[in-house]
């Protein structure tokens, strides 16, 4: 194949599979596969170099934390957190919202954000059932702080995994340079939860007592699986935060917590393995090989001249550009394959540019991607995965409905990125 029909049938590949995906009719993960295959069946890239595209850094991060999450689930451990903090919110449900929410965004900052909602949502409808509130304003809250607390670290989130794969930025670079502006943005955005629900979230004082009643002690359903759990996790989380240091990749850290902990729990590897989102797995595969084409064929090179073009290669309207780019998209599409678009193309614009220093780019790129994605019911996984959990239950969120409330929660949370990178990293 000559190389422009080579540059016309990679990228038609990739956007007519950016558009079956955005457009939720067939599963996302048979969208990327069928793509990456098209693009090695058609001559693109050779079945090697689009193994090589794939980033296994990624991969086994992602594995290795859904192993030992699946693993510790099993222990009750986050329906006690969930039940404690109703209890210390003695039964208000305006406070209930914010402590869930709170316990959603520091969890989601040290396990998978869509794995956290999972573990958090059953309970709070069984805690609105009892005080007999509406629980959609504290699964709003719960959705939103999700993707909050997932921005603050590197394995928070799927986009966060991905930078940090490609630049070699550790988890301490992420702490340090994010963890500031989230803590704030998660401080605004349940001020303004609680300003928007207030009058909504209110019950009676007999009832409020069911909540007190209840004991956390109860959720826990294996206490000795609880320790081996807590221990495990907590010498994982302490390998991240120097695994730069002592020159470990991430998914070394994860998939060694992970086999520590099935080799202190003996539990089945079957088990343990089919606590892998493994769609999730395979999707990223396909992804990383559709981009791969992109880069093989010269296009990624092409929209990075043209982005420098418009910005003129200066460090602030690049990350300006970046960051809101990344915030309106990733509320409307999903932001993984945006984001895996985006790096190579960054990468390219530091190097035809001249931009020496790259790192304010990649946090514009995170926040911007990881925070969009709260702008629509579509634009996060967790997101998604909580709507479908509401709609089991009789409870639904229109398009429009979430959008009222979340859209301009998110571009709260922009302005605020945007101050924040324009005092301490765009100037």
């Amino acid at each position: 194949m000559e190389a422009n029909s080579q540059v016309i049938f990679a990228t038609a590949v990739f956007l007519l599979s950016y558009a079956i995906i955005i457009s939720e009719k067939i599963h996302r993960t048979v969208v990327a596969l069928f793509g990456a295959m098209l693009v090695i069946i058609g001559g693109i890239l050779h079945q090697e170099k689009a193994v090589e595209s794939i980033d296994f850094n990624t991969i086994g991060l992602l594995v290795g934390m859904m192993i030992i999450v699946g693993i510790a689930r099993n222990s009750g451990l986050f329906e006690y957190l969930a039940v404690r903090a109703a209890k210390q919110s003695k039964g208000d449900p305006v406070k209930i919202m914010v402590s869930l929410s709170v316990i959603t965004a520091v969890l989601s900052a040290f396990l998978d954000n869509v794995t956290t909602v999972l573990l958090i949502v059953p309970i709070t409808f069984s805690i609105a059932k009892a005080l007999e509130v509406n629980p959609m304003p504290i699964l709003l809250g719960e959705v939103l702080s999700s993707n909050i607390g997932g921005t603050a670290t590197l394995i928070g989130d799927p986009p966060n995994i991905m930078i940090g794969s490609a630049t070699g930025l550790g988890f301490m670079d992420f702490v340090i340079n994010l963890t500031p502006v989230i803590i704030v943005i998660m401080l605004v955005t349940v001020f303004l939860l609680k300003i928007i629900y207030r009058k909504q979230l209110v019950t009676r004082e007999e009832l409020k007592k069911n909540i007190m009643n209840m004991n956390p002690n109860d959720e826990i359903r294996d206490a000795v699986l609880l320790k081996k759990s807590l221990f495990v996790i907590a010498l994982t989380i302490g390998g991240f935060l120097v695994h730069q240091y002592v020159h470990l990749e991430s998914a070394t850290i994860a998939l060694g917590g992970a086999a520590l902990l099935l080799l202190l729990t003996r539990d089945e590897p079957e088990h343990a393995l089919a606590a892998v989102e493994w769609p999730v797995i395979f999707f990223f595969v396909g992804l990383f090989i559709l981009v791969g084409a992109l880069e093989h064929v010269g296009v990624i090179e092409w929209v990075a001249k043209e982005s420098l073009k418009l910005t003129g290669g200066a460090i602030l309207p690049t990350g300006m550009l970046i960051l809101w780019l990344s915030a309106i998209a990733s509320a409307f599409i999903d932001n993984i394959p945006f984001v895996a678009t985006m790096i190579p193309l960054i990468q390219d614009m530091g190097r035809l540019g001249g931009i020496s220093d790259l790192n304010p780019l990649w946090w514009s790129l995170s926040l911007g991607a990881c925070l969009g994605g709260n702008g629509t019911i579509i634009g996060a996984s967790a997101n998604v995965v909580v709507a479908g959990m509401a709609e089991k239950r009789g409870f639904k969120w229109t398009f429009v409905g979430f959008m009222k409330v979340a859209f301009p929660l998110m571009l709260v949370s922009i302005v605020i990125s945007t101050v924040y990178l324009y005092f301490f990293y765009l100037t």
